[in-house]
């Protein structure tokens, strides 16, 4: 386990830069990936991945989100989860601050070209993971960018009751990182 993480995350990351990497035949760019299962912020055993609203995100539901960012900057986000609802529309958004016991505190929306113009707020400025949940309640997502994060203002991935909804059932608290 990462120092710093919760319990119930694995996290795996590379920071490489160059053509050699980190190690053998590893890739330009930054690589994480990171996983929890779902647990009230009242848990006993706190997690990483929050759930507000049980009846949408039940507690042990699982949650895995990757991010490939390449030296170019060029970004890719995918999402994994299970234990969802059969057949809910998510809505999906990386915001900006970690999880905690208040849903606001993930702050707003990661974007791009900051803003505060509402047209602003497009799946092109934001990293937007919606899905619907399969028959199991299972379900992935990508997002892929020409551009990255900056650093330390993407800091979680929340999952809104349905696509258009302000209502967070749910956070998970992410190490995106950024390619020097």
């Amino acid at each position: 386990m990462v120092a710093g993480m919760c319990a119930g995350a694995v996290v795996a990351a590379v920071l490489a830069s160059g053509t050699g990497g980190a190690g053998v035949g590893a890739p330009d760019g930054y690589w994480m990936r990171t996983d929890a299962r779902f647990a009230p912020p009242t848990a006993l055993v706190p997690s990483a991945a929050v759930t507000y609203d049980g009846t949408l995100v039940p507690a042990a539901a699982w949650i895995q989100v990757s991010q490939h960012t390449a030296v170019s900057g060029a970004t890719t986000v995918q999402l994994r989860v299970d234990g969802m609802v059969p057949g809910h529309a998510y809505a999906v958004h990386v915001h900006q601050k970690p999880c905690g016991a208040d849903p606001a505190a993930a702050g707003g929306h990661f974007q791009h070209k900051p803003s505060t113009d509402p047209a602003d707020v497009t799946a092109d400025n934001e990293v937007w993971l919606d899905f619907t949940a399969d028959e199991h309640g299972a379900a992935e997502a990508d997002a892929r960018h020409g551009w990255g994060f900056r650093q330390g203002e993407a800091s979680s991935v929340v999952i809104h009751d349905m696509p258009g909804s302000k209502v967070r059932a749910a956070c998970f608290t992410v190490p995106f990182g950024w390619a020097p």
